[in-house]
């Protein structure tokens, strides 16, 4: 089975409770052996509220995994405003709607002035598809740059670009990988001088703004440089914001603005609409007019009625809750405490977004299951599978962060 191993594996279905085995056993035979399940023992969750998620038994668990309801398990506000909308109107971009356009303008507001048009798409990897799409016919290049462990996305083109769904040996000739640590600028400036070799014209460095793939790293040395290397080479600089993105640093709106980079395209997902399907590609306006000249973009449900409800109220609730200064406050005493239990091998992160790297991968899998057994859900991360990925909705709490430490050093 391709994949990490703090996948459940399917041989151990016997193992399992008659009332799991049996939904697994379902699951199998209608859904396919390609998805995948957490922990050793399948978790079936069945609500949430906030940073709480409860199982099928009524346990309760404490999430500090889960970016995609970014303002917290079914906030009453966007779950309001997507039941409005689907009871008044759901249609797509082709039709004229006030609220679509002022979605964009607001979205946009947040973005440095260069960035001012937004393309919706229902999920990352289709804004990370569109973004190379834009980037290959506006430069007239092909080639892309991406960190060793980097994951952008599934489509055909974006899987061909993320190392960290099949490794090495299923990228694109087109794609040249470099490592996050050491000096980024030099790794991308020799990525540059291979693809020119094979005769390969770039076209982008793609780069998720926290290296969540890579295990978490906050402070890359040589970012700005690579950023510049790729523009000197006829490339563009596209800043994958679905991670990072909408606060979760706690410092301002995006990951990239730590660096103070300017990205020619930022792309977004997940968080975007709390767990409703929306996504979106910003981008230059005369990068946006050339990949009009040469193609056309339409998505039926990128951008629909209740998928920009959803959105909006996200993102009013990210600003009247202050979530980014919560992010920042909370983060910040999270990585303190991590790093003062001495359980780990190295705490990295900014905000809510920590990577706790153990000694191995085998330590980082126990650690995961049996904080699932004690209520509290993480995952891992990381080239070697080593690093516990904590990357809460943004309202965790002080005494979330502190239920989260009391459990780790429990376990010891």
């Amino acid at each position: 089975m391709a994949g990490p191993t703090a996948y459940f594996d399917p041989a151990r279905t016997p193992e399992l409770d008659a009332a799991t085995r049996d939904l697994v056993e379902r699951r199998a035979r209608a859904m396919g052996s390609a998805y995948r399940l957490f922990y050793g023992h399948p978790l079936q969750l069945v609500r949430g509220a906030g940073t709480r998620v409860w199982d099928a038994d009524g346990r309760e668990y404490l999430d500090a995994y889960n970016n995609v309801p970014s303002v917290g398990h079914s906030h009453p506000r966007v779950a309001d405003a997507i039941a409005r909308q689907a009871a008044t109107l759901t249609t797509h971009t082709r039709y004229l709607a006030e609220p679509t356009v002022a979605y964009a303008e607001d979205l946009l507001s947040t973005l440095p002035p260069h960035i001012d048009n937004v393309m919706f798409t229902c999920t990352g990897s289709e804004a990370n598809d569109l973004a190379l799409k834009v980037a290959k016919i506006a430069t007239g290049g092909t080639g892309i740059i991406v960190t060793e462990n980097a994951y952008h996305g599934v489509t055909t083109e974006i899987a061909a670009i993320s190392p960290s769904l099949g490794g090495p040996e299923s990228l694109a000739p087109w794609v040249r990988t470099v490592p996050v640590e050491g000096d980024l600028g030099v790794s991308v400036r020799g990525a540059i001088a291979e693809l020119q070799a094979a005769g390969i014209r770039p076209a982008a460095l793609i780069v998720d703004t926290i290296f969540a793939s890579d295990g978490a790293w906050p402070e890359v040395e040589g970012f700005a440089d690579a950023v510049t290397a790729v523009h000197e080479a006829g490339g563009l600089f596209i800043a994958d914001e679905v991670q990072p993105g909408f606060g979760r640093l706690g410092r301002g709106m995006w990951g990239f603005d730590r660096y103070r980079l300017a990205p020619d395209i930022v792309t977004v997902g997940k968080p975007m609409g709390n767990g409703h399907p929306i996504a979106a590609m910003m981008a230059r306006h005369e990068l946006v007019d050339a990949f009009n000249e040469r193609s056309r973009y339409f998505n039926t449900f990128g951008g629909s009625s209740v998928s920009i409800a959803a959105a909006q109220a996200t993102l009013d609730v990210l600003r009247d809750e202050k979530l980014i200064d919560n992010a920042r406050d909370v983060g910040a005493y999270l990585l303190t405490g991590l790093t003062s239990t001495g359980l780990f091998e190295e705490v990295r992160g900014v905000g809510l977004f920590l990577g706790a790297r153990l000694e191995s991968e085998q330590r980082a899998l126990a650690t995961v299951n049996a904080l699932r057994e004690r209520g509290v859900l993480v995952a891992t991360s990381g080239p070697a599978n080593d690093t516990l990925k904590i990357r809460p909705p943004l309202p965790f709490s002080r005494a979330d962060a502190d239920r989260l430490m009391t459990e780790l050093v429990a376990l010891g």
